[in-house]
Order: C-alpha cells, then structure tokens, then sequence
C-alpha cells in the first residue's frame, strides 16, 4: 500500500469525524428549549397512575392513596397556574460554538500533523505469521550465555558486600583448593556452587554446578539442572541465553512439571516476542505450582494482560491454589483427637476450621478444600457461614464447571443450600 493512499485514508477518517463532531455542534446551536412545567407535569401524572397501580396490588391503603391524590393534585393545580414555568436548555452561547469549532478543526489538522512527524505512514502491514517469524529470528539469535555474563560482570565490577564475607571468601578458597586435589568430589562440587553463588561468582558458581551433573551422569536429577538453571539466568542479568534454554529442555525430560523450568520458559517466550507462549505456559505453571510458589505474585499478575494479548479475553483468573502442605479439615489427627474430651475436640475442630476459613479467604484454594470447609461447617451447625461460604465459592468457581460441580455435592451432603433471593 502505497503512502499517498494511507495518507489519504487518514484524511478521509479525519475528516468525517470533524464533520460528526460539527453537526453535533450545529444542533447545539439550534436545539430547541424543553419546557420544564412540561417535565414537572408528565412526572405528576406518572406519580398519580403509580398510586393506582398500588392501590390495585393492595400496596397502599385507600385513605393513604386519596390523600396522595389530593397531593398531586394540588401541585398540578399549582403548576398549571405558574404562568412564568422556568424553561431549560436553550442554543449554546455564539462564543462557545466559536471555541468549539476552532478546537475541533485544530484537532483534526494537529492530528494530520502528528501522524506525519511521529507515525510510519510507509510501514507495511505486519501478519502474524511474520509477527512469529521475527520473533523465532529473534530467539535464534539472542545474546549467548557468555556474553551476557561479560554484560553483568561489566555493568557490576564490585561484588556485593554483606556481613560474613570476609570469613566466607577464605573458607571458599580453601575448598576450591581440595577441589583441585580431589576433582570427583560430587559434594564439594555442590558446595563450591552454592558458596560461588553468594559471593555473587556465578560463572564460578555455573561452572561447578555443570561439574556436579557431570559427575552424576545419568543419576543427575530435574533438581540438579533446574539449580544450574537459575545460576545461569542469575548471572546473565535474567535473560534465557540458549545454553539456558537447552538447561530448560533438561529440566523438563525429567520433570514435566518443574515450576523453576516452566517459570523461565515463559520469560524466554516473553523476551522474544512470544507473549501468547509465555500465557500458555504460564497458565500451566499456575496450575501446577502451590499457593505460596516463589513465582506466583508474578504471574497470577501478569495473566489477565498475556490473556488479553494472545487473543483470550474471556479468561478468568482462578482462584489462587492452597500452599504447599497446606491441612484441611480431613487431615485432623484421629488419633490425638479420641484421646481429647467432646469438649477439647470440638474446639480443636473449630479452630482448624476457623484456620482454614482464614486461609482460604486470604489465600485461595481447591475447591476441595472448600468442598470440605462447606462440610465442616455444617457438621458444626453453623449454617450461616456455611451458606455465606457456598456463595463465595460458587462465585469463586463460577467459569469452572467441574469445581462447581465439586462444591454444590459438598452442600447438598451438608445439606447447605443458599438463600431465596
């Protein structure tokens, strides 16, 4: 398309919103007044008819309803005596039709101006198909681990400083001594890695991780590479080099449910232009992952937008998941509790209730575990709360329909039904 014929399309949709706008304005110049005894009457009539509307439903008294109607009445007969009603509304004042005609035009050629100086008026149209193909060139060729560990180490010459350091750094240097001396010492590896690590040497700290695999061979597990994982994405500022995303790979041949794997995934997916991948993957990572997952403020933020972005808007966030081992009411210890007397158990019983009313407020949950709460609640008898609790997750889980189905059998057991509206 060429640029004169964008430039032309431009001005066609300019100019046929400053000719919208000016006939709003010219109807403002020559709208008629409304007659406000006119207003004042049709409200009176509509005020008698509803008295009768009452009076036949057997809402209102008969001697209330004349008394109404003498009312009414009265304040008609005074309207229609008021020869002096007040009028509104009116033509809009010469002057303001004059500001608005210049601040409408100025608008319509400003904008012109805009598009020309700022806008792409000769950028082509870009499908999605090249939209992915960029972003595949783009992942293709991204930055190598390497090199972005040279980027950081530049921009952060000093080493962080913090209280121990100056003992640590010694003890460090003893151990990568033994190291040299004994090179098949999987658990010294280990532990140069770690210590590497918080004296903020990540390429050191990298290098005995990839030691550490090396010496477990077949044994090394989706753990032992998801640890070298985060050192490499640590130290290379947070990007996902590709040696990081061959680490991914690894992570996820042995644990297809890796939330440290799935998490960086979706960064790497986001860094080159794949935010409808990084939505994928991340909606997955929040079904996986437990409530209280160092990586869940981030994404249950980021979904909806990512949602929006990849074409879904009809997602819904879910509720957040429970923490990890986290205890609902079936958990209680059975055991503990038939040596208790009715009274202590009962209490134990409420408070682990109350508990988990608190967490699942706070926090979210399954909805088993609020399946169970709704149970609870009515084996304690306190159906108020259970019936506010029903509600609650009935709205909860309203897009999800096997969860919904989960927590209507729990109350239907419990015998908890929500009130009539």
């Amino acid at each position: 398309m060429s640029v004169f014929v964008q430039l032309a399309g431009f001005g066609v949709i300019a100019l046929l919103v400053g000719a919208t706008l000016l006939r709003a304005m010219a109807r403002a110049g020559q709208g008629a007044t409304a007659d406000g005894s006119d207003r004042a009457m049709r409200v009176y009539r509509d005020q008698l008819s509803e008295v009768e509307r009452d009076v036949a439903r057997g809402i209102l008294a008969e001697a209330e309803a004349e008394r109404l109607r003498l009312e009414i009445s009265r304040r008609i007969l005074d309207l229609d005596r008021d020869a002096g009603a007040r009028r509104v509304g009116g033509p809009a004042p010469r002057a303001m039709r004059r500001v608005a005609f210049g601040v409408i035009s100025l608008s319509v050629l400003g904008s012109g101006v805009l598009y020309l100086n700022v806008g792409a008026p000769d950028a082509p149209d870009m499908p999605l198909v090249q939209r992915f193909a960029e972003a595949e060139d783009i992942r293709r060729n991204r930055a190598r681990q390497a090199e972005l560990e040279a980027r950081v180490a530049e921009a952060f010459p000093e080493p962080e400083d913090f209280e121990g350091r100056a003992e640590l750094e010694p003890m460090v240097a003893q151990l990568r001594a033994a190291l040299a001396e004994r090179p098949l010492d999987v658990t010294g590896h280990s532990l140069l890695a770690q210590n590497e690590a918080r004296l903020g040497n990540f390429s050191a700290a990298i290098a005995a991780q990839e030691q550490v695999i090396a010496l477990k061979a077949n044994d090394a597990t989706a753990e032992d590479f998801a640890y070298l994982l985060d050192l490499m994405i640590i130290g290379a500022g947070g990007f996902v080099s590709p040696e990081a995303e061959a680490v991914i790979e690894a992570v996820l041949q042995r644990d297809a449910t890796n939330g440290v794997a799935l998490y960086y995934t979706g960064r790497m997916y986001a860094q080159t232009g794949r935010p409808d991948m990084t939505f994928r993957v991340w909606r997955r990572l929040h079904d996986v992952s437990p409530g209280d997952a160092p990586w869940m403020p981030e994404i249950r933020a980021s979904l909806p937008e990512l949602a929006r972005i990849s074409g879904e808007p009809r997602y819904q966030l879910p509720p957040r998941p429970a923490p990890e081992g986290a205890r609902a009411p079936a958990e209680i210890d059975l055991d503990a509790a038939e040596a208790m007397s009715a009274e202590d158990r009962a209490a134990m019983i409420a408070g682990m209730v109350d508990g988990l009313m608190v967490r699942l407020g706070n926090d979210g949950g399954t909805a088993e575990e609020w399946a169970q709460l709704i149970r609870a609640l009515g084996v304690l008898g306190r159906e108020d709360e259970a019936q506010a609790i029903l509600q609650e997750a009935r709205t909860v889980f309203a897009a999800r329909a096997e969860d919904l189905a989960q927590i209507n059998a729990a109350a239907e057991a419990a015998d908890i039904r929500t009130p009539s509206p």
